[in-house]
């Protein structure tokens, strides 16, 4: 199932037929990928009087109850909403949802106490490419991020330095496989997260961070075409369902 896309004046041709998702989906489960000290999220019946919303018990129909954080439990993308007083809506902001992508890996160096991603690294993987939406994916990749209880963790991060010269490299839509792109305990100064959308500038309102994605070690290095589904929440934040598609030779 060959498709053609036209993208900035140029065909290309993705295989519809074989998408490679890079999601995390959520279980329910207290092996449910989590992080910033939430419990596990939870998934059940829902119960009110004799009630019980599932047909093992009963009911006609399963109904379930859900409770989640999109930041904590699930591949989420967010706005600047997040981090503004105003409010913004992932589902107001992001309007486009193809895009050139490039997938790149990267091993965080360590810096003191912390693992970091730094500018020369993100240089030195992407050279002179210019795409619209970027993944990482960290060293080392093993299956275990899809379960992994990052609380406590301080896991790796982006410096200010990298995220600044994504934003001149003209990466409107990041992508990692990270519970953040900014350090866990930072007293709060969320200095990737306001780099990346220029909060103290003209702000970058259509620019969206895509995190807790898996992307599997069969995904080669290089250039994709990104669908970046989500979920249609009015709210700074959203699960999401990141797709990508290779391009046919």
């Amino acid at each position: 199932m060959i498709a053609t896309i036209k993208y900035n004046s140029k065909n290309y041709k993705i295989d519809l037929a074989n998408p490679l998702d890079i999601s995390i989906p959520l279980t329910g489960k207290k092996t449910n990928v989590n992080a910033w000290y939430l419990g596990p999220p939870k998934i059940e019946a829902h119960q009110e009087g004799d009630f019980v919303g599932s047909v093992a018990q009963g009911a006609p129909v399963n109904f379930n109850d859900i409770w989640f954080n999109p930041h904590s439990h699930i591949t989420h993308t967010e706005c600047l909403g997040h981090i503004t007083e105003a409010f913004h809506s992932i589902n107001q902001k992001l309007k486009r949802f193809f895009f050139l992508a490039e997938v790149i890996t990267v091993a965080p160096e360590q810096q003191g106490d912390d693992f970091v991603i730094s500018e020369k690294q993100l240089q030195y993987a992407l050279g002179n490419k210019k795409r619209e939406a970027l993944v990482i994916r960290t060293l080392p990749n093993l299956g275990d991020k899809r379960s992994k209880q990052y609380s406590d963790t301080n896991p790796p991060y982006l410096l200010e330095e990298a995220v600044q010269y994504l934003v001149k490299k003209g990466v409107y839509h990041l992508l990692v496989d990270l519970p953040s792109v900014d350090k866990e305990r930072d007293n709060g100064e969320l200095l990737a997260h306001k780099a990346f959308w220029n909060v103290n500038g003209k702000q970058r309102k259509s620019a969206t961070i895509t995190e807790f994605i898996y992307v599997p070690n069969t995904v080669l290095d290089g250039t994709y075409f990104l669908d970046l589904q989500v979920a249609p929440f009015e709210n700074d934040a959203s699960p999401s369902r990141p797709i990508l598609y290779k391009i046919e030779d």
